[in-house]
């Protein structure tokens, strides 16, 4: 159980995101929950009344999305491209005395794929890669740079962040961009494993999950032929949300000596073609 224990949960945009499937578990474990999402900030300057209203609007259904599924669980504002914003939430949880035995780093953007359609590798701008390369991977080193400067992520906690097969290989569905970031997240992973283990004995672990259209997420980039093609692939069938919650509690509990991997939750899928 989870008792007397608080994580943070990135990467929720709606109640079926894989994040609140997460969230979800760990408060019924006993467990409480730090949840963040996009809006406005001060820390940003010089928006358009267009990016205004849409960062507004998207903190208000992230919200509400918690308030109905979690109930009176924390919201914050994060933007983890703004070194201020990363900063400036940590001294706030430091301020209430919120102290962190772990976060699900499930945060991912990729401007290269529009209606389903994936923009080829050589067409991506240094812009457009750079952005879903500190989005996607780099947010992972920032948040626990800052989370650790103000003594929030206590010493034992875990770090997990979600991953897919597209970091090492080529699937149906052809990622191109985000698959370069998603492998530099999974390099990340093992490398803080290292630093962090004998540092602060802390954990990161990285999984890859099935692919799956329930959130903003997937619907942007698969359709129900992809997956329905991983399912007929998978041993076991596509996994289910409530499985990459399970295996993630598991991965959060207390004092487990498992650090530095990779895992699947896939129902079997990375084994197959």
């Amino acid at each position: 159980m989870l008792s007397n224990t608080t994580f943070l949960i990135t990467g929720i945009a709606d109640k079926h995101s894989l994040a609140m499937y997460v969230a979800k578990e760990i408060i019924r474990q006993g467990g409480k929950v730090v949840c963040t999402g996009l809006g406005v900030s001060p820390h940003h300057i010089g928006l358009s009344e267009k990016a205004k209203s849409f960062l507004t609007k998207n903190f208000e259904d992230f919200k509400q999305a918690v308030t109905e599924e979690l109930g009176d669980s924390s919201v914050e504002i994060l933007d983890v491209t703004l070194d201020e914003n990363i900063a400036s939430f940590a001294r706030t949880l430091s301020d209430r005395n919120i102290k962190l035995n772990g976060l699900l780093h499930a945060i991912a953007m990729d401007k290269t794929i529009r209606n389903k359609e994936v923009k080829p590798l050589l067409d991506v701008t240094k812009e457009e890669f750079c952005d879903t390369m500190n989005v996607s991977a780099y947010s992972l080193i920032r948040l626990s740079h800052y989370l650790l400067k103000h003594k929030v992520l206590q010493p034992g906690a875990s770090i997990c962040s979600l991953s897919y097969i597209a970091a090492a290989k080529v699937t149906f569905h052809p990622y191109r961009n985000i698959s370069i970031a998603k492998a530099a997240l999974e390099r990340i992973t093992i490398e803080l494993a290292d630093e962090l283990g004998r540092a602060h004995k802390i954990r990161v672990n990285a999984i890859r999950f099935s692919p799956y259209m329930g959130s903003k997420a997937g619907n942007a980039t698969l359709n129900e032929k992809d997956v329905n093609t991983s399912d007929r692939m998978s041993p076991l069938g596509n996994a289910k949300p409530m499985d990459l919650a399970y295996e993630i509690v598991h991965l959060f509990r207390p004092e487990l000596a498992i650090t530095g991997e990779i895992r699947h939750v896939d129902g079997g899928y990375n084994i197959t073609g």
